[in-house]
């Protein structure tokens, strides 16, 4: 394995660091919005398929 000196490897490291494409502040709020809404979206499907999956349940063991 090569071995380099800190000064070296501290010098790549800012020249790949200067080639990162950082989001906008607009790109990064939609995407934090839309991850929100999948979330909420996500949770009302598992709530409902939940709710459906205990009532058919609850019927086969004739619970309710």
């Amino acid at each position: 394995m090569a071995r380099t000196n800190p000064f070296t490897f501290i010098q790549q490291v800012r020249t790949e660091v200067s080639k990162v494409v950082w989001p906008t502040r607009n790109e990064t709020l939609v995407s934090t919005v839309m991850v929100l809404i999948m979330v909420v979206l996500a949770s009302l499907f598992f709530l409902g398929a939940d709710w459906i999956i205990s009532f058919f349940v609850g019927l086969m063991l004739s619970i309710r």
